[in-house]
This record gives structure tokens, sequence and C-alpha cells, in this order.
């Protein structure tokens, strides 16, 4: 009789998003009362998270309306998990691999997946964030949940800004975008990226910095395209947030003449902030100035470079030394990304 096989449990760590209008507004809630999102104490987070979601319930649910009533970013999640697994199975032929996607605000909840991966008993865990640049309020906040939730964890990626393929992956969607629509000339391409508050950036994470290290590895592929910009969407509420804003940079496109090509350098998956956002509110903002040319490139969701990518950071945690990679002595950022999880305590 054959040895059974060893467990590989991998988790892929994501937002989430509303499944539905009636989900809408409790997933707002869960988002705004995350403390590494509102940074308030309990009582007053909890009543400005019910207060927000209120007020924002309707404009969102018209919003996820456009996509059918719900986010499609779980549904793409599974894709990707899907896609990874397959790429996993044949590299991996000793394992029992499973995938689960894990979401922070909605369904499957992180919380919730962390039991179901513990009671599975994997041999080995690793998580592997959907956000390629760490920070305090994405991947910092998984884990968090996860660790509460007593979720296995042997291996864990914490950033990936300069990957390989996720740098091929990106640099090729954004030539073939190019391509497709005739090598317009006269382009200007902007790198959008989530915003953040500046006073999350000034305490210390690294989100920015990483951002830029991503835009710089693409634009060493992208000799084409010399003019360019990194830019932040997605603000909200009244605190100074990093820039200058995807809007401001439009404008400053629009003011120079320029054509815009924009690619989603902090997305992996479409969700309300490119389909929406970027495919509706920022296009029609570029047309009311006169851009002659906006065109968005597409998220990697299931490109089978990013997926490949993804599989080879799997295998580099499974070859590698338990724990947090990169590891304390190899971390990337510099001294002053102080919220940086690898930082050494050396």
């Amino acid at each position: 009789m054959s040895e059974a096989r060893k467990k590989l449990a991998v988790v892929l760590f994501n937002l989430g998003g509303p499944d539905g209008p009636d989900s809408v507004r409790p997933f707002l809630r869960n988002l705004f009362r995350d403390p590494a999102i509102i940074q308030a104490p309990g009582l007053i987070r909890e009543a400005l998270a019910l207060f927000i979601s209120t007020v924002r319930t309707k404009e969102a649910q018209a919003n996820y309306a456009k996509m059918g009533g719900g986010s499609p970013l779980l549904p793409g999640t599974i894709r990707q998990a899907n896609a990874l697994a397959d790429v996993l199975a044949p590299q991996w032929p000793d394992y029992d691999i499973r995938v689960w996607p894990a979401m922070r605000y909605w369904h499957p909840f992180t919380e919730d997946v962390a039991k179901e991966v513990k009671a599975w008993q994997p041999d080995e865990a690793v998580l592997l964030p959907l956000y390629p640049q760490f920070s305090t309020t994405t991947t910092g906040s998984s884990l968090t949940a996860w660790r509460k939730a007593g979720g296995p964890e042997t291996r864990a990626l914490c950033c990936y800004p300069t990957e390989a393929a996720f740098v091929d992956a990106h640099a090729a969607l954004i030539r073939k975008t190019w391509e497709k629509a005739g090598r317009p000339e006269n382009m200007r391409l902007l790198f959008s990226a989530h915003g953040l508050p500046k006073k999350i950036i000034d305490a210390g994470d690294p989100y920015q910095w990483q951002v830029e290290q991503t835009a710089a590895a693409v634009m060493r592929q992208l000799p084409d395209f010399p003019d360019h910009q990194i830019c932040y969407q997605s603000r909200v509420g009244p605190l100074e947030w990093i820039g200058p804003s995807t809007e401001d940079a439009i404008e400053a496109a629009a003011r120079d003449g320029k054509s815009i090509l924009l690619t989603p350098i902090a997305f992996v998956s479409e969700h309300i902030e490119t389909l929406v956002e970027l495919d509706e509110e920022y296009a029609e903002i570029a047309e009311e100035l006169g851009v002659k040319s906006y065109l968005r490139v597409p998220a990697l969701g299931d490109d089978p470079i990013f997926i490949e990518g993804l599989a080879n950071m799997v295998g580099q945690a499974l070859n590698g030394p338990g724990g947090l990679r990169p590891e304390a002595g190899e971390r990337i950022c510099p001294a002053d990304c102080s919220a940086c999880p690898c930082q050494s305590v050396t």
C-alpha cells in the first residue's frame, strides 16, 4: 500500500466583496471597523464604521449593480486559485494540494478559512497574499486575522513587488494593450495604485515605497514609454492621502496634451476600483478634459505568467526555511519602513 501524500494548503489572501445588494452594507461595515483601516479607539471606530457604511451603501449598491449586483472579486480569486492548483500539482506530485481563497471583509472570511484549513491538518501551509505590495492595511490585517483565528502557518509571504514573473506579466499586458490599440503615440503611462492616508505611510508602512519599486521594475522592460507617472486612487474621507491622485494625474496629462495608458499596478483582480472607478469615472474625466485616447490595461487575473509566478513563490517558500519570507536578514524595504514585517531585530 502506497504511503499517503503530505498535505499542502495554499491560502490566497484578498479583500473580498459583497455578493449581492443586501451584503453591501455589512461588507462596508466590516471594512471600516477594522482597526488597520480606521485607527481609532474601539467604540469610536465602531460608530464611524456604522455611520460610513450607512451613508455609502446606496451609492455602492448602484456601482455594484453595474457588475451584476455584487463584486466579481471572489469569482476571479477562485479562478486564480484553480489555475494555481493546476500549476502546482505536477510540480509537487508528492503533495495533496488545496488552494483556498480567504477574504478579509466578506465570505469566505479569513477566520472561517483558517478553521477549515486547520481541520484539514496540512503538513505545510503557505500564506500567499494577492496584494503584491505589503501594507499594514491589507496583508498585515489578513495575517493578524489568520493568526487570531489559530490558522496553521508554516510559511508565509509578505510581499513580492519585484518578483520576476509578476513584473513580466504587467509589462506584457501593458504592451499588449498598447499594440492592440494601434500603438498610439504621445502616450503617458499612469501606474494607478490604491491610495492610503499619508499618516499611515509616515508611520512606517512600506506600501508606497514598494509600489515605486514595482513601477521601476516594469519600466525597465518598457523603453518605449519614457513618459510615465505613479498615481493613487480611491481616496475617501478628510485625511491627507498620498499623491498625486489619479484624477490629478489625468488632469496633468490633459494639460500636457498627452493620451493616457493606465495600468492598475497594485490590483491583481478586477473589482469595483478597476471596473467602475477606472473604466467609468476616470474615463469620463479624461473625456471631459479632451484626452484623445484613454486606454486601461486589464488586471492580471489568471494570466498564465502571473500564475506561474505565484507557483514559483510557493515553491521557494517550500524549499526555504519556515516562517515569513523575505526573512529579516533579506528584507527589501529601507530602514525607515519600520512597519515592514521582515525588519531585522538584530
